[in-house]
């Protein structure tokens, strides 16, 4: 058993201060309201980049059936993972070490849709 001196305070732990972070709804908000135009463009873009084999049939090249492939793939497994990051950066502790994670994931919600609208405007020739 230790003893302390006569009118000795035990230690307590170090005070912080709030470390709630008042903006940290502005990544999660921000790609809200972008994938609410982006998400739907990308999806009908998307859908009709298979008109692009409309004039070569069966004969398309390589580079434009593995793109589409690409394109397709990108909705399905991006459509996941965007939904995925999008209610992680919502879900998120609201503290300030958290908000540096919060825009990054905040933003790689906004990824795949992007994807899709290049790979979509980068089309191959038939």
């Amino acid at each position: 058993m230790t003893t302390q001196p006569f009118g000795a305070q035990p230690m307590s732990p170090p005070q912080h201060p709030d470390d709630r972070d008042p903006l940290a709804w502005v990544a999660p908000l921000v790609a809200s309201v972008v994938l609410l135009f982006l998400g739907p463009t990308a999806l009908f873009l998307g859908g009709l980049s298979i008109m692009a084999t409309d004039s070569c049939g069966s004969d398309c090249s390589s580079a434009l059936t593995t793109q589409l492939s690409v394109i397709y793939g990108t909705i399905g497994i991006g459509g996941i993972l965007t939904v995925a990051a999008y209610v992680v950066a919502w879900a998120l502790p609201w503290k300030r070490r958290w908000t540096v994670v919060r825009a990054c994931v905040a933003a790689a919600s906004l990824l795949p849709p992007l994807l899709v609208v290049f790979l979509v405007f980068t089309l191959p020739a038939p």
